[in-house]
């Protein structure tokens, strides 16, 4: 491999989250542009940009926001806002621990992008009425969903990953990580209230017109509810068993999508797709595949075996760290495809590889949270926030996610020795 081959797509990968963090062009410009300089440098062929294109990942997104989109045209999402809103008697710091626990437990059970564009529109309703800044409560959903996500085999794509390949059921994920998850996740919630807890009170004017706010008439299409509904839960119970029907969690939103816009299909449904999201995706699958060709991944990999010197402990706090860090600026998935086969080859030199599978999918699950493009998630929440007229920026992002997600391997790093070490 030359010189040339090698440096070029990481070049180009880091100079694409310097001008992210500039924000001096819109992230899916920046993007594209990346994607498109490697293509035009042959770093990658067109074939191969198109292959590491997470297709189902696209799939999923679209499908989703056309699901929540319907659903927003009845009234029904406006309708929880308010319920939701009323009952915490307009308390923000309640709103945040209300949505924060509400998202980590859905997140263990369903994707993570689906259950913050649920609750994320919910949220942007409570503030579009009340007139309040929805960001805290939308970066809190974004870094909760990651952290609830971790707990099971289904809640993150690395975990179904690592799942299928060291042969761990659903059941091993929940006893081995739910307890440093449940661990975490308070702990999550106490930061968030110290950095947040100037900015969630409620004004007077809002605590007034919540009061004065009635839940009648709010659904405006109650058939067109129930179809939603209906066809919402159908989706959410395949995605449970998409593994026996043989189907992806893309393909069963996009038939979920179709199904209901049988019954409503006005253009701006398709207007609200968050499409700079799905294109931002698309041009970042491709700069992240370009590298992980590069063999950089393997390099660093292999790198920090060597420096641990055949040491058990060494070794797997290393896989949770490096796994952290870079999940939180390249995506975890082609990551934990190469990292996979390295923890397997480790078989020849340590009986048990049990503790380096739950380290490696606590960093590449939690280190998601470091920055705005380290999760799905997190882009998501930031495309919904900037389309309500309050951007989530790079920087601000970083400066929350980087905390959590460093008490998060520090708590990590003492259960794995607590748990498996000592």
């Amino acid at each position: 491999m030359s010189t040339f081959t090698f440096w070029f797509p990481n070049i180009v990968l880091i100079l694409v989250y310097i001008l992210i963090s500039l924000e001096k062009l819109p992230r899916v410009v920046i993007a594209l542009l990346g994607a498109s300089v490697l293509l035009l440098g042959k770093s990658v062929t067109q074939e191969e940009a198109f292959h590491y294109i997470d297709f189902n990942v696209i799939f999923l997104l679209v499908g989703m926001m056309i699901l929540v989109n319907i659903l927003k045209e009845t009234g029904g999402i406006r309708w929880l806002a308010i319920f939701t809103a009323k009952k915490v008697k307009g308390s923000g710091v309640l709103l945040m621990i209300y949505f924060a626990v509400l998202t980590a437990f859905i997140s263990a059970f369903l994707d993570n992008v689906t259950t913050v564009l649920l609750l994320g529109a919910v949220t942007c309703a409570i503030a579009k009425d009340l007139k309040i800044n929805p960001v805290p409560y939308l970066i809190t959903q974004a870094i909760a969903s990651n952290i609830g996500g971790t707990a099971t085999l289904i809640g993150d794509p690395p975990n179904i990953m690592i799942g299928s390949a060291a042969k761990l059921d659903f059941n091993q994920f929940i006893f081995h990580l739910s307890p440093v998850i449940l661990m975490i996740l308070p702990v999550t919630i106490f930061t968030l209230y110290l950095i947040y807890r100037k900015k969630l009170d409620f004004p007077k004017e809002a605590k007034a017109e919540l009061k004065a706010m009635s839940l009648n008439g709010i659904i405006t299409n109650k058939n067109l509810l129930i179809k939603s509904l209906v066809v919402i839960a159908a989706v959410i119970i395949a995605f449970f068993f998409h593994k026996l029907l043989g189907l992806e969690a893309g393909t069963i939103a996009l038939a979920g999508a179709s199904v209901l816009l049988i019954f409503e299909n006005k253009k701006h449904i398709w207007d609200d797709v968050e499409w700079t999201t799905i294109f931002f995706f698309i041009g970042l699958f491709i700069i992240v595949g370009a590298v992980e060709k590069s063999g950089t991944i393997h390099y660093l990999s292999d790198l920090v075996f060597k420096l641990s010197k055949g040491s058990y402990s060494i070794t797997a706090y290393a896989i949770l760290w490096m796994s952290g860090f870079l999940s939180a600026i390249i995506d975890n998935i082609p990551y934990t495809a190469t990292m996979i086969p390295l923890i397997k080859d480790l078989g020849k030199h340590y009986q048990d590889l049990n503790p380096l599978w739950w380290a490696l999918s606590l960093g590449a699950c939690l280190g998601g949270n470091g920055t705005l493009i380290g999760a799905t998630a997190n882009i998501v929440v930031a495309d919904m926030a900037s389309k309500h007229s309050h951007p989530i920026t790079f920087i601000e992002f970083f400066k929350v996610g980087s905390i959590i997600m460093i008490e998060s391997l520090i708590i990590c790093t003492i259960y794995i020795w607590w748990r498996y070490l000592s």
